[in-house]
């Protein structure tokens, strides 16, 4: 059932119609004595989730017993970063979610299920796992809060992936996310539907049953003001409901306010990844996924990220990442066969090919917390961060194409995150 629905591609709504429009969703759903919010974490900053949060915990004050943040495989949020997105919100209703350790399996997908929609290639079957808490905390009603925008495992961000992935356990996210690497990428990307969604959504029918979860789905648009050198966020859906008509009706919105289609391919992007937000390549490679279907056939992805320190979100990853590099989606399957190691660790595996081109175009990464050698041992070519803002003056650029002095032509990227740019033909193909 949809309980609100509001959003078009010129809606443009205020935050205070944000949580107008969550206290009416709010009253058809009527009293509850004991809630749980899942909202994302610092990378999803700009989903308007934190004021949605912080306007659940008005509604029901010591109702809302917990915040649980969907982290997935990411590092838990500092305090800095729960102060700054969630400023009056008590830290102690604060959990943090251990991927590797708390959670429950609710039952399992068979593997003729995920062979059919590998294609043949894959034959495990996958478990769906949450966080205990969304079971075990006798919660009469679980709020999942965050943005639906293109996304590189599953098509479209959001809806049951923030509960099965966000809150998920370490199986049921590495074989979700080896599923959608194995197929590809790029012919799913800014979809609503894709092989990771229809598991999800069969987990979600056979399982969800166990969880009173209703989610709330915005749609941002990132709106570049008049220099074009930065952009407002434009909040332009906002889809309350318990089933999947809110998320497909917020899919396709974000499908025509969030990919960017462009009638020829550059030869040259240059992404800036915020300093603030992206502290590993783990996160600050989606410069590479949301940018992949744009780029020219021998064409240059120039990543400038400042605070990039580290390859994975914890030390495990980390040391796969740093071992096998970003060499390509062949010698990843290879690897994966040969080491039982990284197959035990499939969403390293579909990292790596996420983050490879396999050839196709060239990717120089200038991380301000890596040495060179570093980035050169996984396959990027390195550049200092002064040599990269020297060359490419992002303050001064604007969102999209640009002519520099000299006349070499470049396509830039402010936010990557924000959205899917592809190649106008072959998206529609």
């Amino acid at each position: 059932m949809t309980y609100y629905a509001r959003g078009g591609t010129t809606t443009d709504i205020s935050r205070a119609d944000l949580e107008a429009g969550l206290r009416v969703a709010l009253d058809a759903i009527g009293p509850r004595k004991r809630v749980l919010a899942v909202p994302p974490d610092f990378s999803r900053v700009y989903s308007q989730a934190g004021p949605l949060t912080e306007a659940a915990y008005r509604y029901y004050g010591e109702q809302l017993t917990a915040v649980l943040p969907a982290l997935g495989t990411h590092t838990p949020m500092s305090n800095e970063q729960l102060e700054t997105m969630y400023p009056n919100i008590p830290k102690s209703l604060f959990l943090e979610h251990n991927w590797r350790n708390d959670v429950v399996t609710l039952g399992r997908i068979e593997s003729e299920m995920i062979h059919e929609l590998s294609e043949g290639k894959l034959n495990y079957d996958w478990p769906a796992q949450v966080n205990r808490m969304l079971v075990e905390g006798n919660h009469d009603l679980i709020l999942s809060i965050g943005q639906v925008l293109p996304h590189e495992v599953i098509g479209m961000a959001n809806f049951n992936k923030n509960i099965f992935v966000g809150t998920g356990g370490s199986e049921g996210i590495g074989k979700s996310h080896y599923l959608g690497a194995v197929y590809g990428m790029e012919r799913f990307m800014g979809r609503a539907d894709s092989p990771v969604r229809t598991v999800l959504n069969e987990a979600s029918r056979r399982f969800g049953n166990r969880m009173p979860i209703v989610y709330v789905l915005t749609v941002i648009e990132a709106v570049p003001d008049a220099e074009g050198s930065g952009a407002r966020m434009v909040i332009r859906g906002l889809y309350i409901g318990n089933d999947t008509e809110c998320f497909y009706q917020a899919a396709q919105l974000a499908q025509e306010v969030n990919v960017k289609l462009l009638p020829r391919s550059p030869r040259k992007i240059v992404a800036y990844m915020d300093p603030a937000e992206y502290h590993s390549t783990w996160i600050a490679n989606k410069a590479i996924y949301r940018s992949r279907m744009a780029i020219a056939d021998g064409g240059e992805l120039i990543v400038i990220a400042p605070g990039v320190k580290e390859f994975g979100e914890d030390a495990e990853l980390d040391r796969l990442i740093a071992r096998y590099g970003y060499r390509g989606t062949q010698a990843t399957l290879d690897a994966v066969d040969t080491d039982p190691e990284l197959a035990d660790s499939l969403g390293a595996a579909a990292h790596l090919i996420h983050g490879s081109t396999d050839g196709r175009f060239g990717i120089t990464y200038a991380a301000g917390g890596m040495a060179a050698e570093r980035i050169s041992s996984v396959g990027f070519d390195p550049m200092t961060v002064d040599d990269a803002m020297t060359r490419y003056h992002v303050d001064k650029l604007r969102d999209g194409w640009n002519t520099l002095p000299g006349g070499e032509e470049v396509y830039y990227l402010p936010n990557p995150a924000l959205g899917l740019w592809a190649l106008e033909s072959a998206f529609n193909r």
